[in-house]
């Protein structure tokens, strides 16, 4: 172990794989030791150091790398598999000189993922990615090559949403709920970030013990831009790197049975507006899929308030595919157990998998991968003259490039070069709008410490 001036301890160590990568082709291998030190190599280094300081209390995706300027890491090529070789790696991550099981775990994780990604989804022609189609086959393969769907357990996985910054009560309220889906013997998946991605899980691991739960699941899904600003919390047992944002959400709700949104900030509201735009277009009417907004009686003002939201600018029909259930966790998990029964009738009937929901018809507009230049962001259709889920669509997109100017370094950048973003439309959605993202700062949903300053402009506002 050694120690710089100024500096965190840190470990030079280099460790072996377990599941997943433990066995592979000699071809396998060569290409996963090229990954790390080819053009990936930057990507892979920060998505590895965003694992190995796991429960981090920072959200800017540049602290790590300024905190351990020294770190890398390499994947070395051997006859019998592969070695991980890590450089001035946090000490944190290891207790008396063995890397903690579960963060190795996720190291190994984020090796897998990236490489399949670059090599056998962007970087060959399996996929044609320019289709609604396409970009499914290659969600559906990454799932799979993550090994995070079972195809032999009934329906019970439940996606839990909500921000990264939140308040103590709120918090509270997120464990206490994942406790009573554990309960029931639901499963968890979240952004596996802190906050309310964390709190469900630790809930649920409680409960999980309790009812002598085997094999729970605790998944997390990120994605490259995202996952320095949110590391993985140390519950999460199946960790999933998605090439992006559109292909992160497809995947929560092909994999996901039901959906609880918690209060959270702008990357909740592009959630939000994710799954109702998907939900309202009229090939998905019929098909069922249990979706709760909650939070503590604390909360109960932001809910009204994102309920108002949705309705000026999606309709009431946007209303009847959720049900706000305020300060009642038992409650909540009640009808998500309810509904979650409703989907495997359905699926029985249709004869759909129960492990991926390819019923679910996904319009273009929510998979296309969108660049949040100022151009673009300035370029939404943000007004009623179009159906309504092709608004949310546009919605979403603007609330995404918030998230990338908060919290992704390349948005960062974006925003130290050319200013705020610029987001115009309808004057009454505006103001909504405006009314929304200021509330969200003066509840500090923008950031976990430190002041915050907005990378955006309403027009109209």
């Amino acid at each position: 172990m050694t120690e710089q001036q100024d500096l965190p301890a840190t470990v030079n160590t280099r460790i072996s794989p377990r599941g997943g990568l433990d066995i592979l082709s000699r071809d396998e291998v060569a290409r996963l030791a090229d990954a790390s030190t080819g053009g990936l190599r930057e990507l892979l280094r920060r998505c590895a150091l965003a694992v190995l300081t796991t429960d981090s209390d920072s959200d800017d995706p540049r602290a790590a790398s300024l905190r351990y300027p020294d770190f890398d890491i390499e994947v070395q090529q051997q006859d019998r598999g592969i070695k991980i070789e890590l450089k001035a790696a946090p000490a944190s991550a290891f207790v008396d000189g063995e890397i903690i099981r579960g963060i190795a775990e996720n190291l190994f994780a984020v090796v897998r993922d990236i490489a399949y990604n670059a090599i056998e989804v962007s970087g060959s022609n399996k996929f044609d990615l320019g289709t609604g189609p396409g970009m499914t086959s290659a969600v559906f393969e990454i799932l799979r090559n993550a090994r995070v769907m079972r195809s032999y357990q009934n329906p019970s996985l439940v996606v839990c949403w909500g921000g990264h910054s939140i308040g103590r009560d709120e918090y509270l309220y997120t464990k206490k709920v994942g406790y009573q889906l554990g309960l029931r013997g639901l499963d968890i998946c979240t952004g596996c970030g802190p906050g309310a991605m964390k709190g469900p899980m630790k809930g649920a691991t409680i409960a999980h013990a309790k009812q002598r739960q085997s094999r729970p699941r605790y998944i997390g899904i990120t994605e490259p831009g995202i996952i320095a600003a949110e590391s993985p919390n140390p519950i999460v047992n199946h960790l999933v790197i998605m090439p992006d944002i559109e292909k992160r959400l497809e995947a929560f709700v092909r994999l996901g049975h039901g959906i609880i949104v918690f209060p959270g900030g702008v990357g909740t509201a592009e959630e939000i507006l994710y799954l109702l735009g998907v939900l309202l277009h009229p090939a998905n009417a019929e098909l069922p899929f249990p979706l709760i907004f909650t939070g503590p009686a604390e909360s109960a003002a932001y809910f009204e308030q994102i309920d108002q939201f949705l309705r000026l600018t999606l309709g009431e029909a946007a209303t009847s595919r959720y049900r706000i259930i305020v300060d009642d966790a038992a409650e909540v998990a009640k009808v998500m157990r309810e509904g979650i029964r409703k989907v495997r009738e359905h699926r029985l009937k249709e004869q759909d998998a129960f492990f991926f929901n390819w019923s679910l018809h996904l319009p273009e507009e929510f998979q296309r991968p969108f660049p949040p230049t100022h151009a673009a962001m300035a370029g939404l259709k943000l007004h009623r003259e179009q159906p309504p889920h092709l608004l949310a669509a546009d919605l979403r997109r603007a609330f995404s490039g918030i998230v990338a100017g908060n919290v992704k370094e390349e948005g960062m950048r974006e925003i130290e070069r050319h200013g705020p973003y610029i987001i115009d439309g309808d004057k009454e959605i505006m103001r909504a709008l405006d009314g929304l993202l200021k509330a969200f700062v003066a509840q500090r949903r923008m950031k976990i410490s430190g002041s915050y300053k907005p990378c955006y402009q309403v027009a109209n506002g």
